[in-house]
This record gives structure tokens, sequence and C-alpha cells, in this order.
């Protein structure tokens, strides 16, 4: 259980410094090419790259919740 929560607050953690990362360096861009307005390609780029970190970070850390709970359950049920 230790390592699951490890992994959980690492993952938080990179989720929060992916969007922090994001308001900082492209706040109006969005991680599409097509937007109404044009934007400057590194910015799409860099919107587009740390939009799939923070995506990759929210779910890593949602399994290893799931895992957490499903092991707090299964502690449950089994010690009683």
């Amino acid at each position: 259980m230790r390592a699951a929560w490890k992994i959980f607050w690492l993952f938080a953690v990179v989720l929060a410094a992916a969007l922090g990362l994001a308001h900082q360096l492209v706040p109006d861009v969005v991680p599409v090419a097509f937007a109404e307005e044009p934007q400057p390609s590194w910015a799409v780029m860099t919107a587009f790259f740390l939009r799939a970190i923070e995506m990759i970070a929210a779910f890593v850390a949602m399994i290893a919740l799931a895992i957490i709970a499903g092991g707090l359950i299964q502690r449950r049920i089994l010690g009683r």
C-alpha cells in the first residue's frame, strides 16, 4: 500500500506541475491546430505536450487511488 500512495502522490505532483506550466507558458492557447485565431506552432505543440502529460498523470493517479481503495476494502472485508 505504501508504494501505491507514493505513486499517487508522485503523479498528483506531476499533474499539478503540468497544469502550472501550462498556465504560465501558454495561458490562452488551445492545444488544437485549428482555432479561431492563428496561434504560433510552438505554442500549440507545447500546449498539446503539456495536456498529454496532464492526462497521463491524472490517469495513473486515478488507477493508483483505485488500487488503494480496493486494498482498503479488501482489508476491511477480510479483517472482520
